[in-house]
């Protein structure tokens, strides 16, 4: 199969070409088709993914990976670039979370999306989404992941302003495509300095010649440069506050960026390169510390939330700190495992919200819902199979890979960084765990128990989603219940399979952590769930039991209520001190004075004086026949006159 990994990204592409350039000729208006073939590619790259998967896990042991090498790409001097792929067993697990859970997105699509106007635009560019993505985990090298990585922030910008008559979709889009710019900025520099200290840019070789290598002042900033683009692109402070506004595109689009696609891509980078990270043992510490205090930040914001894809966006975020936590201390493999069942559940839970606004004609409010369960029980039961495995409830998936971060959290010590750093981390990540837990079966308490809140017209036209949305909501949630089985720990009497198959792509000094008792792991994974228990009944009383507590909260403290309401006024902040400075600069000197008054004004100088001289020639075309003749013979007798003085 490794002469067939091209397949994988090009058959989405294949469908961004029939979708975008064949179907407005011939099946213009044909909705059915246009799904079919946008999710058949999909489905064709996860077959492909599986099979080579599959190849590659009976390869003999000193075969670690596949290689399809198209053609030389760049040849210049000493750089030299392949466009080729790799399959490794990261890539591997990143292809079929991709391509499995974006095939779920697409046949969901069809149904959400029915309608709609532009529904061919949006299956294209939901296609280019998934392509983008295959590529970025493909890559062999620094250069192709980088085409990924601008593919899917070019994506992610098209479709969350998929609403581009809507002033706030618009913005929401513009905001997403210049926050990551600045990720990418950095991102492009650690390429920079990669090819200036290595000669090459394929992973390989220059994980090949890291070997034996110590820590060093390049190699600090090199991964603080890719951490700084792995903070655009998976909304981790500071560059965190793009995420919650792309909730302005359709769900589908949500359910892909939050799950499978662009903000895993940073979790996967430092993966990736991990051959550096193990190297500068402050980077993973700043690493794992910015991901704790966003998971922390992220939860607090999602307390006060009542749009409920904004909920779940500020859960991403706090998810994806978690993730950073795990490959920011080393256990580079528990990351990757947070970051596959995250997929699962994330992604359901944005389906079932969407399925929401489906039956509410567009509602986002919790506090506009209630009594949804009755009326709708296949979303009802799979949302909160899904709020469940996030919560981390035994033995649902988010259990296995959130316990497992915080193990690793607790019992990895990175050589040079204080001990305290570990317990601190601990703490928040294991507090954050219960508000987790808190803030999500708030929501769902609100959307699909007690009274209806709902308006009558609303509320006498709710029913169930098609069987088209319903199906793959029901896939993911047997996903979310079973699938972190294929990591449960050996303390709990399994084989830590998950973690076993990803050992081979780093080292022992990488992974193995600080061999603690199996009871004592076994006694955190109990309070772990305690924590997690708890938040659920506080949720309880809350929303269920005591339903007038929430008012009274935000009686008795409402200068809080409002600081985390306006999300800590990080947006307000933000124009005051960097947008509205930039647009005055832009206005009064870049524009006024720079393009108005140096660029017209030296066009408009050069054509004033074409004007002025152009004056003073009109006056010698009289448009008079003798005086022409009279000028020819003036002229003639000048020329004969000055002939014969120099003859």
């Amino acid at each position: 199969m490794g002469d067939w990994l091209f397949l994988i990204p090009l058959l989405p592409l294949l469908g961004v070409l029939a979708n975008g350039l064949l179907s407005p000729k011939l099946w213009p208006h044909n909705e059915k088709l246009t799904g079919a073939i946008a999710s058949l590619t999909v489905l064709g790259s996860f077959v492909v993914g599986l099979l080579a998967t599959r190849e590659l896990a009976g390869s003999p042991a000193g075969t670690h990976r596949l290689v399809d090498t198209l053609f030389t790409w760049i040849a210049a001097g000493s750089l030299e670039v392949q466009m080729g792929f790799a399959l490794d067993r990261l890539s591997a697990v990143m292809v079929l979370v991709v391509s499995g859970v974006g095939f779920l997105i697409h046949v969901y699509s069809v149904g959400y999306m029915h309608g709609e106007r532009g529904y061919r635009r949006f299956f294209t560019y939901l296609n280019l989404f998934v392509a983008a993505m295959l590529i970025l985990v493909l890559g062999d090298n620094f250069l192709v992941m980088f085409v990924g990585w601008e593919g899917v922030g070019l994506c992610s910008y098209l479709l969350i302003g998929y609403y581009y008559e809507k002033k706030s979709a618009a913005d929401a889009g513009k905001k997403a495509f210049v926050v990551n710019r600045i990720g990418d900025f950095g991102f492009l520099l650690a390429i920079f300095l990669i090819f200036y200290s290595h000669g090459t840019l394929d992973f390989e070789k220059v994980a090949t010649h890291m070997q034996g290598a110590g820590p060093s002042l390049a190699i600090t900033v090199i991964t603080l440069l890719l951490f700084l683009g792995a903070t655009g692109k998976s909304a981790q402070i500071p560059l965190y506050f793009w995420l919650p506004d792309a909730m302005e595109g359709p769900t589908p689009v949500s359910a892909l960026i939050h799950a499978a696609t662009m903000v895993t891509a940073g979790v996967y980078m430092v993966a990736r390169t991990n051959f550096f990270f193990s190297l500068a043992p402050l980077s993973q510490a700043i690493v794992a510390t910015v991901g704790c205090l966003t998971a922390f930040f992220a939860a607090t914001m999602a307390f006060a939330q009542r749009d409920i894809k904004r909920i779940l966006a500020y859960s991403t975020i706090s998810q994806l700190g978690y993730m950073f936590m795990g490959v920011g201390i080393g256990a580079y493999a528990a990351g990757i495992f947070h970051l596959m069942t995250h997929a699962f559940f994330k992604a359901l839970l944005f389906m079932g919200a969407g399925s929401i606004m489906h039956a509410l004609h567009g509602e986002l409010d919790v506090y506009k819902m209630g009594g949804l369960r009755k009326h709708m029980p296949a979303t009802f039961w799979t949302f909160l199979l899904a709020t469940i495995a996030i919560a981390g409830i035994p033995p649902f998936a988010g259990f296995f890979s959130k316990d497992e971060i915080l193990w690793k959290v607790f019992s990895n010590h990175l050589e040079g960084i204080p001990t305290a750093l570990n317990a601190a981390l601990y703490t928040l990540a294991l507090l954050t765990a219960g508000m987790t837990a808190f803030y999500m079966f708030r929501a769902v308490f609100l959307a699909f128990f007690g009274e209806s809140r709902m308006a009558p017209e609303v509320e006498a036209h709710v029913h169930e989603s098609p069987k088209v949305m319903t199906v793959p909501l029901m896939i993911l949630a047997l996903l979310s219940v079973i699938g972190g089985l294929i990591g449960i720990p050996r303390v709990l009497g399994g084989g830590a399979q998950f973690e076993a198959w990803l050992a081979p792509m780093w080292g022992h000094e990488t992974e193995a952590a600080v061999h603690e008792s199996g009871s004592l792991e076994l006694s955190l994974m109990i309070v772990s769930v305690g924590v997690a228990v708890l938040g659920i009944f506080l949720a309880f009383v809350f929303y269920r039991l005591k339903t007038e507590l929430p008012g009274r909260f935000v009686a008795s403290w409402p200068r809080l209520y409002q600081t985390v309401w306006h999300k800590y006024y990080v947006d307000e902040f933000n124009d005051r001190a960097v947008v509205n400075p930039l647009k005055r600069v832009s206005t009064n000197f870049l524009w006024s004075f720079v393009d108005v008054v140096l660029v017209d004004g030296a066009v408009n100088g050069v054509a004033g004086l074409a004007k002025v001289f152009s004056g003073w020639f009109v006056k010698i075309q009289t448009g008079r026949i003798y005086a022409y003749a009279l000028s020819i013979l003036i002229g003639a007798a000048v020329i004969l006159g000055f002939v014969l003085w120099h003859g």
